[in-house]
């Protein structure tokens, strides 16, 4: 059944597992070789403790972690590997490559919403051209706010500059969608490229 909805002028993706593959396992297991701990021993250190989260809201700054981490490890850690170990998780969507080439082609605007780090953000610019389409660039460490805060979804409408209703958001966590509809967004829950033309062919965008 075609979705009747106000025409789309901004389309706002979320980064991981949507533009971009990633891996919370690969992290946590390259960390701990670097760290000489277990790959559960870090995941209870950045993620079980919410300081993973902290780092994402801007918080806590890398040379802050990487001191907290050669506390637990009690040893001293390579700044740099372990930056690397921790970033190195990302892998090309090169499915949806193609969908983000039409948007731009068509001059729609392209708004980034993402929970993301610092090292995470700068590993994937320098790494994948899919975000040198991006207009701008919404991210919770700058905005200090992660999704479903109220606090993000208000910096990433400022970004789109248009109204609510005529944004489109698509992300793969269902809470977060709900949240971006609350908030007045066109939003559907991503689970592959295929369902995201349908969802954007129904809402009268060919891409």
């Amino acid at each position: 059944m075609k979705v009747i909805e106000r025409m789309i002028e901004t389309f706002l993706f979320d980064m991981g597992n949507v533009l971009i593959h990633f891996s919370h396992e690969r992290m946590c297991r390259q960390m701990a070789e670097i760290c000489g701990l277990t790959p559960a021993d870090v995941r209870r250190l950045l993620f079980d403790s919410g300081v993973q989260g902290e780092f994402e809201k801007g918080r806590i700054t890398e040379q802050s972690l990487h001191a907290q981490l050669e506390q637990q490890a009690q040893r001293t850690l390579d700044f740099d590997a372990l930056v690397h170990a921790a970033s190195d998780i990302f892998e090309r969507n090169t499915a949806i490559e193609p969908v983000i080439e039409a948007l731009k082609s068509q001059e729609r605007r392209l708004v980034l919403l993402s929970n993301t780090s610092l090292p995470h953000f700068r590993f994937v610019r320098e790494r994948f051209d899919v975000l040198s389409a991006f207009d701008a660039y919404v991210v919770s460490y700058e905005v200090g706010a992660m999704k479903p805060d109220r606090e993000i979804f208000e910096a990433a409408l400022a970004a789109a500059g248009c109204p609510a209703g005529n944004c489109f958001y698509t992300d793969d966590i269902a809470e977060y969608v709900t949240a971006g509809r609350l908030h007045g967004l066109q939003a559907e829950v991503y689970t592959s490229v295929d369902s995201l033309r349908v969802q954007l062919r129904d809402r009268g965008v060919t891409c």
